[in-house]
């Protein structure tokens, strides 16, 4: 992938279900509320983060690009 991407939870949507955690440990964790976090906001394009976003069952998930603000995940329509 060779992108840098800014990742973002919107915690007002977050549900706790830590499917992202399963998906991407090393990408996200949980706070004592439950609420989910990026362990860094900036990071390497990868995989697991992706498939955590697609897998957040209310797409709490916000993946962009830093440096243009566009879209990663959920993707633009």
């Amino acid at each position: 992938m060779g992108d840098r991407w800014h990742i973002e939870v919107d915690r007002g949507v977050c549900i706790g279900s830590g499917m992202c955690v399963n998906h991407a440990p090393d990408g996200f964790k949980l706070d004592s509320a439950r609420q989910s976090h990026p362990q860094a906001a900036d990071t390497d394009a990868n995989e697991l983060i992706l498939a955590a976003a697609e897998g957040c069952p209310v797409e709490a998930i916000q993946i962009t690009l830093p440096d243009s603000g566009e879209a990663v995940f959920p993707p633009e329509e």
